[in-house]
Order: C-alpha cells, then sequence, then structure tokens
C-alpha cells in the first residue's frame, strides 16, 4: 500500500514537472502576443503622426524648422517602437 502511494505520488511529481513549462509557454505565448498587438499599435500611431506633421508642415501650420524638430523627435520614437518589436521577435536590431 505505502509503496502504491508512493509511486502515485511520484508519478504526480513527474507530470507536474513536465506539464509546467508547457503551461507557463502558452501564458508567455498570450502575454508576448498582447504585447506586440500593442507595439504594432503604437508604429501605426506614430507613422500617422509623422505624416500629420508632414501635412501641417505643407499647410504652413509647422515652419520649416519647428517640422524638424517635431519630425525628429517623433522618427526617434518609432524606431524605439520598431526596436522593442524586433527584441520582441528575437531579432537583433540593425546597428
Amino acid at each position: 500500500m505505502e509503496y502504491a502511494l508512493a509511486l502515485i505520488f511520484l508519478g504526480a511529481l513527474v507530470a507536474l514537472v513536465v506539464i509546467r513549462p508547457l503551461v507557463r509557454g502558452e501564458r508567455d505565448d498570450v502575454v508576448d502576443g498582447a504585447r506586440k498587438a500593442e507595439l504594432e499599435a503604437a508604429k501605426e500611431a506614430k507613422y500617422r503622426e509623422i505624416t500629420d506633421a508632414e501635412l501641417d508642415r505643407r499647410m504652413g501650420k509647422l515652419s520649416a524648422e519647428d517640422h524638424r524638430v517635431v519630425d525628429r523627435e517623433l522618427r526617434a520614437e518609432a524606431i524605439e517602437i520598431l526596436q522593442a518589436l524586433d527584441a520582441l521577435e528575437g531579432r537583433a536590431p540593425d546597428g
């Protein structure tokens, strides 16, 4: 009887050790997927901001100098988003 209980306990312990990384991996995939979707949305929004700033310059709402400053900041933010996406996908950033 004790031998059977010990085998059941050992089997349950082995099953737990084997299954745990699989369950954790699924959770990580969900978190990574949500983060990727968030970054993709941020990327698209940043691209729209860059386009809007260019339109504002063409319409005379921004001077050329102001546009350069705004454009530089927006593009730097876009680069950060792209680097975060690359890191999430496991790619090394081009340097």
